[in-house]
């Protein structure tokens, strides 16, 4: 296998296994609601589920399951293809895209055996909180910039 795949692979297994992992500790550990101030007025560990998406978008409609696990498996196999296609010496893209992966089939595994998904880091200023988000969606974000960033390098022009 080349090093690239093997990279992807233990990044994406590494990032799957710590969001499945801190999900299943969450749920066994802590009931629904519960909350647990780490630090004051800005960072709880809060259990809640969400059926939709980000923002429970679409969390109340009838076919929402079924849309957002087909979205999931395009996304998956989408990022496949990508990475595929990069060049060996990305390296930068190719752990982003292993990041998002990972992250996408994390909360893919949710909505297949649960139907919603375990959130659980609660970021706040006081009483203004952001929707609570987990592992796997820290993993996306985290993919996203860096890929972008990869996408802001790339396209500078060579010092020569």
């Amino acid at each position: 296998m080349r090093p690239r795949y093997t990279l992807f692979a233990i990044l994406a297994v590494a990032g799957l296994l710590l969001d499945q992992a801190s999900k299943l500790y969450i749920n066994r550990s802590m009931q629904l609601f519960d909350s647990i101030p780490v630090v004051a007025n800005f960072f709880n560990i809060t259990y809640v589920r969400n059926p939709g998406a980000a923002f429970s978008f679409l969390s109340n409609a009838s076919w929402r399951l079924p849309f957002f696990i087909g979205i999931s498996l395009v996304a998956s196999i989408a990022i496949l293809v990508a990475f595929h296609k990069l060049r060996n010496d990305q390296r930068l893209a190719q752990i982003s895209l292993a990041m998002i992966f990972s992250g996408a089939i994390g909360n893919l595994i949710d909505r297949v055996r649960m139907g919603e998904v375990i959130d659980f880091l609660d970021v706040h200023w006081y009483r203004h909180h952001w929707p609570a988000f987990n592992v796997a969606d820290s993993l996306i974000c985290v993919g996203v910039f860096l890929l972008a960033l990869d996408m802001l390098l790339e396209d500078r022009p060579s010092k020569g």
